[in-house]
């Protein structure tokens, strides 16, 4: 049999255990704010300030996380599985990167990066970034997170399609099922041929569309399967 080639999408589920609050916390940033004023280019043209503050806030949080036994557990699997292993996330953190992973897919962005409005050159975000601030390559104060706000095309999804297409096996790992255009990837799966499995802490609402499904925190299901497949 040809070695397998997996894709992994990760949502804010498995970061969760790092420290780092998903749109459904109570108490955390996101439930300080409503969406439309921080997450949408609407809401940055209407208070650009608010939405540099919230995002450096969410900056100096994911400079203090620490990969967890999840993240380390899908670097490992990286490594060691022949074949490929492709992880997309929709996570703009660096958790995967500093756990070990490789060639991750950054669907939504990161936020360790800048952005200017006016050119689109992109460049490494500092601890805090502000609306007068210079892009470093045409001068406009234009600067923003390089994060994909809701109404705005995720990165790299003509690479994205091209792998569900190929994949042998793909598995959703703490992801809600209910944002577009991901939602739909275990769907272009299925379609393609391939195995599907979700990994969540809780049923997400796109269960009935997996063939597998195992439920707990990230930390014990994604590494417990993790040694299942390396083991064979």
């Amino acid at each position: 049999m040809p070695d397998p080639t997996i894709v992994i999408l990760t949502g804010a589920g498995i970061s969760a255990e790092s420290g780092l609050g998903t749109f459904r916390d109570e108490g955390g940033l996101w439930a300080r704010h409503r969406i439309e004023d921080v997450a949408t280019p609407e809401g940055f043209g209407r208070d650009p300030d608010l939405v540099h503050r919230f995002y450096n806030a969410r900056r100096a949080q994911a400079a203090t996380a620490r990969p967890n036994a999840a993240h380390r557990a899908l670097a490992r699997l990286q490594a060691a599985l022949p074949g490929a292993v492709h992880i997309v996330t929709q996570n703009v953190d660096g958790l995967h990167e500093a756990a070990g992973a490789r060639e991750v897919l950054h669907m939504h962005g990161r936020l360790d990066r800048a952005l200017c409005g006016a050119c689109a050159h992109r460049w490494p975000a500092p601890a805090e970034m502000h609306r007068s601030d210079p892009c470093p390559a045409c001068g406009a104060a234009a600067t923003r997170p390089d994060v994909v706000w809701f109404g705005e095309m995720p990165h790299g999804m003509e690479r994205i399609w091209g792998l569900l297409e190929s994949a042998s096996l793909f598995v959703a790992i703490g992801t809600s099922g209910e944002v577009y255009p991901a939602a739909a990837f275990v769907e272009e799966a299925r379609a393609s041929g391939a195995d599907t499995l979700e990994l969540n802490l809780e049923p997400s609402s796109r269960i009935s569309e997996f063939a597998r499904a195992r439920f707990g925190p990230a930390t014990e299901v994604v590494p417990a399967w993790v040694e299942e497949l390396l083991a064979g």
